[in-house]
């Protein structure tokens, strides 16, 4: 009677576990699923405004530049996304995308369109507040609230390599480096204090002197040797010897 009595037990244990995988399973496709449609739909969203759009002036054409590489690196991670959380980033891609759109159409003095929700670190990053010209390692930088014939490249602010970056256009894209290698140039202090040091609507703590220095020795890959490299940092052209020794020429031709 005792055996019986411990099989029936066992095999009431083991139906248990049974169907609380198969409920899991269950949960986590249907999880899955919304997470796809969801990411489908800003997806499908940023490229019907991409093939919609033609930019009338350099700020707005490279803006959609910027969506359109947005909108095809969202694509190829949809195709890959297995998980709900792969399926976050492509919604995350497509967002940043549409903040391109949005400023585009802001550039060709068009309704931006609804707001968006926050990318990570945007809030905290901030915006550029006023205009700003400096001149880093011999180059002239300018950044601004709005677009200009000469600040026709948009950041739609947020973390670049630990680091913030103020939602605004900017003379060069100059970050782009950084989100290649996944590091800062040595350089990078002076330009950070130089263009936001004191700007209202940047993130002060993070301008403040003496911090880039710092911050630049907790980087991801940064090497404090006496060259000031950064291991790794031959990928996509560029140096990290200093802020600007990369192969490209910041031309804006990145597309």
């Amino acid at each position: 009677m005792s055996a019986v009595l411990t099989l029936i037990v066992v095999l009431a244990v083991v139906a248990a576990v049974v169907w609380l995988v198969r409920r899991h399973n269950a949960d986590s496709a249907a999880a899955l699923a919304d997470a796809q449609a969801e990411s489908r739909r800003w997806v499908e969203r940023l490229g019907g405004q991409v093939l919609a759009l033609t930019g009338t002036d350099d700020p707005s054409r490279q803006a959609l530049a910027d969506a359109a590489e947005r909108y095809t690196a969202a694509g190829s991670q949809m195709e890959q996304a297995r998980t709900a959380a792969q399926c976050r980033q492509v919604t995350e891609t497509a967002y940043e995308g549409l903040y391109y759109v949005r400023a585009a159409r802001t550039a060709m003095g068009m309704d931006p369109g609804p707001e968006l929700p926050p990318l990570p670190g945007q809030s905290r990053a901030g915006d550029v507040t006023e205009d700003r010209e400096v001149e880093v390692e011999g180059r002239r930088l300018g950044a601004s609230p709005q677009p200009t014939d000469r600040n026709s490249h948009y950041y739609p602010g947020g973390t670049v390599a630990g680091r913030p970056v103020p939602r605004g256009w900017y003379s060069e894209p100059w970050w782009k480096p950084a989100l290649v290698a996944g590091a800062w140039g040595v350089g990078s202090a002076l330009l950070f204090t130089s263009l936001f040091s004191g700007m209202a609507g940047a993130d002060q703590a993070a301008y403040a002197d003496g911090f880039a220095d710092g911050a630049a020795l907790d980087d991801p890959g940064f090497d404090g040797g006496a060259d000031g490299g950064f291991d790794g940092a031959d990928q996509g052209g560029f140096d990290g010897g200093g802020l600007f020794d990369n192969d490209s020429d910041f031309g804006g031709d990145f597309f």
